[in-house]
C-alpha cells in the first residue's frame, strides 16, 4: 500500500477531478444533469461494491439518511455545474462543507476560541467577495444549488464519522441513492439528452473520482487525523481552478483568486489553531 501522502494526493486529485468531469460534461457536451447524476452514483456503486466485495463482502451498513444527503449532494452538484466555472464551484462546495462541518462541531458543544471565530468571518468576507453583484460573480441560482450540495456533503460526512467500516457504509450508500437519482432521471426524462462523450465523463467521475477516490481516502485518512484530513481537503479548489484553466480554458479572475485566499485562508485558520490546541 502506497505511503499516505502518496494516497492523500492521490484521493485530492480524484476529489478536484470530480469538478472537473463534471464541468466538463455539463458545459462542453449535450448531457443533462440528471442523467449525469443517475450515471454517476450508479458507476460508484458498482466500483464502491466492487472493491467491498474483493475485500470482505457486502455488508448492510449504510442509511437512508445518509444516502439522501449523498443524492443530494450528487444531484445539487451537477445541476450547480450548467453555470459555474469547476473552481468556483468546488470553491463554494469546500465552503459549504466546512461550515457544515464546524455548524455540526458546535451543535455537539465544540467551543471555538477568538482565532476560530476570526477565521469563520475572513471564510464569510470570502464568499461575500465571491458573491457579490457585478460581471464576474456566479449567478444565484447555480451558487445556491452548490452551496447546498456542500452542505448536503458535510451532513453525510458527520453522519459516516462514528461508523465502524466507513467503506462498506460508503458502498451501501451509494447503492441506495441510485433509485434515488433513476426518480430524479424519470421526472426530467422530458429534458433527457444523452451525448456518449458526457456520459463516458459521469461513469470517470462515479467510477474513479468518486468510487476509488473515496476509498482511497478512506485508507489516507487513517495516517492523517481527522484534523489533518479537513486542513487538506482545502487545497481541492486551488486544484480545480489551476486545473480548470489548463484543461477546460476557463479563466481565473481577480476576484476568485481574492475570494480563495480569503475563504481557504480562514477555513484554514479554524482548522490550524484546532490542531494546535488539540496538540498542547
Amino acid at each position: 500500500m502506497p505511503s499516505t501522502p502518496v494516497l492523500t494526493l492521490l484521493a485530492l486529485v480524484a476529489f478536484a477531478a470530480n469538478s472537473l468531469l463534471c464541468r466538463a460534461a455539463l458545459g462542453h457536451t449535450a448531457l443533462d444533469p440528471a442523467t449525469f447524476t443517475s450515471l454517476r452514483l450508479l458507476a460508484g456503486a458498482l466500483a464502491t461494491g466492487a472493491i467491498l466485495r474483493a475485500r470482505h463482502g457486502a455488508p448492510r451498513a449504510g442509511s437512508w439518511g445518509s444516502a439522501l444527503a449523498l443524492f443530494a449532494y450528487a444531484a445539487g452538484f451537477s445541476f450547480a455545474y450548467l453555470a459555474l466555472p469547476a473552481g468556483t464551484g468546488a470553491l463554494l462546495l469546500f465552503l459549504a462543507v466546512q461550515a457544515t462541518m464546524v455548524l455540526g462541531g458546535l451543535w455537539r458543544g465544540v467551543r471555538l476560541g477568538a482565532g476560530q471565530k476570526l477565521g469563520l468571518a475572513l471564510a464569510v468576507a470570502g464568499l461575500a467577495i465571491l458573491l457579490r453583484p457585478g460581471l464576474a460573480a456566479p449567478p444565484w441560482p447555480a451558487a445556491t444549488l452548490m452551496l447546498g450540495a456542500g452542505a448536503a456533503w458535510g451532513i453525510y460526512c458527520l453522519r459516516g464519522m462514528g461508523s465502524t467500516d466507513p467503506g462498506a457504509a460508503t458502498a451501501d450508500n451509494f447503492l441506495r441513492a441510485v433509485p434515488l437519482a433513476l426518480l430524479l432521471s424519470l421526472a426530467s426524462v422530458g429534458r433527457m439528452r444523452l451525448d456518449a462523450a458526457g456520459c463516458g465523463y459521469a461513469i470517470l467521475s462515479g467510477a474513479l473520482a468518486s468510487g476509488l477516490g473515496y476509498a482511497l481516502w478512506y485508507h489516507a485518512i487513517k495516517g492523517l487525523g481527522s484534523t489533518r484530513a479537513a486542513a487538506v481537503q482545502l487545497a481541492v479548489p486551488v486544484l480545480t481552478a489551476l486545473a480548470g484553466v489548463v484543461l477546460l480554458g476557463e479563466a481565473l479572475t481577480l476576484r476568485m483568486g481574492l475570494a480563495s485566499l480569503a475563504i481557504l485562508g480562514g477555513i484554514g485558520l479554524v482548522v490550524g489553531i484546532r490542531s494546535r490546541a488539540s496538540a498542547a
